[in-house]
């Protein structure tokens, strides 16, 4: 019989494999579905994830890319694996919400869909423009956004997206009106700022930060309470006095729904043994990429209440 026990750690309930799970589970292989391309900051922080997590459990850890319908396509793969923790999957906040929460969607999940084990990821959001924007500050954009309404074009990664949130938040908070313009991913975006074709752009720390630094693009905001590790030098929202303005991207792992408990025990050890290495932080830092391990309650309690948030943007969205 599989048995579990559990410690209380900082924030979170940390669960403890027991021997005898050791030896009956893994007995092969497993794999990460990632709803996304490759060669993007989830699928850059799954890899990394994967080839640590390999050795906690002693066995393969695969990647596999399901992208399609804005992540949508993984997702519905991801839940309807068999719940056998052999299947596990990433899970995006807020787009994975908007996704539950947009009724043209019509998933075949809910909130409840699937098991939150660890978070690995909180990538922040930023507001940036083109180096040689006008726009020196996040002050002058919204001031030129709120005399003129919808005449600057401000860009996203996708509809309903985290950017796409945060441009709502931005416009609730200072009465400024944008022209939205959504693309398919981050490529998208640069070529249209650079090309001088879009105002500003919502997107996160992970994709702006080496071209920040290179210099091609001013950042003018981290959508965050706290400076970022990673961009040290950009100012928050918070800071600029618009503390209502917070916006990220988190990635975690999850499991189906159905998952063994002890399953569920065994994996989320696991897991944070692996992102807890020197080696898992040095390799994200240099792509990127703002570690934030969550889980058990806290992880839940985070998913809730951006769900909630999600919830009051995604409608609004809807009657625009």
């Amino acid at each position: 019989m599989i048995s579990r026990r559990t410690l209380l750690g900082t924030g979170a309930a940390v669960a403890v494999a027991s021997p005898a799970i050791a030896q009956e589970y893994p007995r092969r292989g497993l794999q990460i579905i990632v709803p996304a391309n490759a060669g993007g900051p989830s699928d850059i922080g799954a890899r990394i994830l994967a080839s640590l997590l390999e050795k906690e459990v002693g066995q393969s850890v695969v990647v596999v890319n399901k992208p399609g319908a804005g992540a949508q396509l993984g997702l519905t793969e991801f839940v309807r694996s068999r719940p056998d923790g052999y299947t596990l999957g990433v899970v995006h906040l807020p787009g994975t919400n908007t996704i539950i929460l947009d009724p043209e969607r019509k998933t075949i999940f809910g909130p409840d869909g699937f098991i939150l084990l660890v978070n690995q990821v909180l990538d922040p959001g930023v507001i940036w423009v083109k180096a040689d924007s006008p726009f020196k500050t996040l002050a002058d954009l919204v001031a030129a956004a709120k005399k003129e309404p919808g005449k600057l074009s401000a860009c996203t990664t996708g509809i309903l997206s985290d950017d796409h949130l945060a441009i709502l938040m931005l416009e609730e908070a200072t009465g400024a009106k944008f022209r939205v313009v959504h693309f398919d991913g981050a490529a998208q975006q640069f070529t249209a700022i650079l090309g001088g074709h879009v105002d500003v752009a919502f997107d996160n720390v992970g994709s702006v930060r080496k071209r920040a630094m290179a210099g091609e693009v001013r950042v003018l905001a981290v959508m965050d309470n706290e400076r970022s590790k990673l961009m040290p030098d950009s100012p928050t929202t918070k800071e600029l006095s618009f503390p209502t303005v917070i916006s990220s991207s988190t990635r975690g792992i999850a499991v189906p729904k159905g998952t063994p408990p002890a399953v569920q025990a065994y994996l989320v050890t696991a897991l944070q043994k692996a992102m807890s290495t020197p080696e898992h932080a040095a390799k994200m830092a240099d792509v990127g990429l703002e570690v934030r391990m969550m889980s058990g309650a806290e992880y839940q309690k985070y998913f809730d209440n951006v769900h909630a948030i999600a919830k009051k943007y995604t409608e609004a969205a809807r009657k625009q």
